[in-house]
């Protein structure tokens, strides 16, 4: 059974270091470690969210590449993970299309390396996508923040805020990838799906 884990790269509504809400630009590594994330886990897909026109072109332009002609007969491995980038304007835009294909909208999850009041726990968060309960079948969407960080209108918007990754030191600065393949390990892998049976 596939997990209704959907997850978004949000570059807008975001902050910069002075906590001014910009948009901030789409990066070839992002969008390659993000496809092959969601497909080694076999969630639906990955939203890239840019209100950008140019941002968006590029995105699908590399996309594009690996999807078809020569770039999917020579690495058939880029292409089935990268089909499953889907580039909107904007959250709500993506919020559509999983209602567009679940039926219902789906539950949002912020996700910071600040501190935001009341935070969930990973082990919380994967129990309700795994619950057996009212909460089953249900989709959700992880909203990851480029830049600085999800801009707070956003935070405040959403159904929960993922707990933080906890550092071993003071340094906690994790790459938004990092932050990602670390969250959807803890929420959505097979190994802990089986010991929470």
């Amino acid at each position: 059974m596939r997990v209704p884990l959907y997850l978004a790269l949000v570059h807008h509504p975001v902050v910069n270091r002075n906590q001014e809400v910009i948009a901030s630009a789409v990066t070839n590594l992002d969008l390659h470690d993000l496809a092959r994330l969601v497909r080694t886990y076999d969630l639906p897909d990955c939203f890239i969210v840019t209100p950008l026109q140019d941002q968006q072109q590029l995105a699908r332009e590399l996309v594009a590449h690996w999807c078809e002609g020569v770039g999917r007969e020579l690495h058939p491995h880029r292409w089935q993970a990268l089909e499953r980038l889907r580039i909107v304007d904007d959250i709500g835009a993506a919020c559509t299309a999983i209602q567009n294909e679940t039926g219902t909208w789906p539950r949002l999850w912020a996700t910071s390396a600040r501190p935001h009041g009341v935070m969930i726990g990973h082990e919380e968060a994967r129990q309700s996508l795994f619950d057996s309960g009212s909460q089953n079948g249900l989709p959700y969407l992880l909203l990851l923040g480029t830049a600085w960080g999800l801009a707070p209108g956003v935070v405040e918007a959403c159904d929960a805020v993922l707990a933080s990754i906890p550092a071993a030191s003071d340094y906690n600065h994790l790459s938004v990838r990092c932050a990602a393949a670390i969250l959807v390990d803890r929420l959505a892998s097979r190994d802990r799906r089986n010991e929470t049976q």
